[in-house]
């Protein structure tokens, strides 16, 4: 007897239809997001023209996907990394006959995402004004570096530069004074990923709004302006005392301590939260006497007296191993982490009960396998519906369901529009 399926699961985003013309890591974040909460996301890029073309990101190797005879396929990580659930269509928007076809598919969808440079998008005819006046319930969404106001607006933003305009670089890093002393910026590109994921949520708003009342609105994101955002406590801090904070390396501006610490055998993260941990963790260590000192009994008092107490905390915690600490501290729910590599985390038994791994199948591997959305939903779960799309992958199946005929389509190949 045969078995009827079962019913694909909802999603939540289903029936959301997104024109994505970004390209690299904060556009591509923010719809890959709203991809894996069910939007059909049409990401568009240009044809292959002389062996370029594409989303940059796609170039940007290696390490390359490795494909079934063990060599480097054109895939790059990198761009594997933020493409999931999209399908890609080629099109060449300096064309006429392309900005067409843009607008054609604009009519068809609820978001339009483009990261390029302010001004650019009005010399094609499809700038929010232009594309809003013909469609008045568009959500439009511009991210760019520096925002569509104001002194800074037609300058290139990268996350790099935007990490130390934005003030992150000097407060991130080794103090001054210690060996390695200098700004550094962080290790993955945070301001492209926060201004990615502040674009998901003012998109959804803005959906929202449509919903209520038909009307659409254009959403400026600027890298910059996000990176100032995430300042958060420290922004605080400043604006409060007129103070800028400086770096402190791996401790915390307002909690001490909280920090790293080495162990006999390699380093720990101990992250005390509140007096009353102070005081487990004082039990741990043999040390009792420093909870109750007047200088430290408060978090405040700690603070103020930072560099008296963390030279004798460092002592301590230098004389026992890390798995010890680790072990102990966890027993008492006092906070603290190991500081594992990558190897490490995706090996991690919590990581791997989270499966914030997903294999998916690759037209060119299988073995593709990449970082899991951190979305979890019991009733509209993220689903994984569709590899990273190769270039121009979906180009005719797609304009094939929004009505073109193929005699259309044999004319754009002809023309070098996609």
């Amino acid at each position: 007897m045969t078995q009827t399926p079962p019913p694909p699961l909802p999603q939540s985003l289903a029936g959301v239809r997104v024109l994505d013309l970004s390209r690299v890591l904060a556009g591509p974040w923010c719809t890959q997001t709203l991809a894996d909460l069910g939007a059909d996301v049409l990401k568009i890029e240009r044809p292959l023209r002389d062996g370029a073309g594409g989303d940059d990101t796609r170039g940007w190797g290696p390490p390359f996907l490795k494909g079934r005879d063990g060599d480097d396929t054109a895939e790059a990580a990198y761009f594997l990394g933020t493409n999931r659930n999209k399908r890609s269509i080629t099109v060449d928007i300096a064309h006429p006959e392309g900005q067409a076809l843009i607008r054609r598919l604009v009519a068809q969808c609820d978001v339009f995402i483009e990261n390029f440079k302010v001004g650019d998008m009005a010399r094609y005819g499809l700038d929010a004004a232009s594309l809003r006046a013909a469609h008045p319930g568009l959500v439009y969404c511009s991210i760019t570096g520096f925002g569509q106001t104001g002194p800074y607006r037609e300058r290139a933003g990268y996350d790099y530069a935007i990490q130390g305009i934005g003030g992150l670089m000097s407060v991130t890093g080794e103090r001054d004074d210690l060996p390695g002393g200098g700004p550094q910026k962080v290790g993955v590109a945070v301001a492209d990923l926060f201004t990615g994921m502040y674009a998901t949520v003012a998109i959804l708003a803005a959906l929202r709004h449509r919903e209520a009342t038909g009307e659409g609105q254009h959403v400026d994101m600027a890298l910059l302006d996000t990176q100032v955002a995430m300042l958060a406590n420290l922004g605080s801090n400043y604006l409060t005392t007129g103070v800028p904070p400086g770096r402190v390396g791996n401790a915390h501006q307002n909690i001490v301590p909280y920090q790293v610490f080495e162990t006999s055998d390699g380093h720990l993260i101990l992250a005390v939260g509140n007096d009353g941990q102070f005081a487990k963790f004082c039990d741990i260590a043999g040390c009792p006497e420093l909870a109750a000192d007047p200088r430290f009994i408060r978090n405040a008092d700690r603070v103020r007296h930072r560099d008296t107490l963390v030279p004798l905390l460092a002592g301590l915690i230098k004389a026992r191993a890390k798995q010890d600490w680790l072990t102990a501290l966890e027993a008492a729910k006092v906070p603290c982490g190991a500081i594992n590599n990558l190897e490490e985390v995706f090996a991690d038994p919590h990581v791997v009960a989270r499966e914030m791994t997903v294999p998916m199948a690759h037209p060119r591997s299988d073995t593709l396998r990449l970082v899991a959305s951190p979305m979890k939903l019991s009733g509209t779960p993220v689903q994984y519906r569709r590899p990273p799309p190769l270039l121009g992958e979906h180009t005719d199946e797609v304009l094939r369901e929004r009505g073109w005929t193929p005699q259309e389509l044999a004319a754009l190949h002809q023309q070098g529009v996609i």
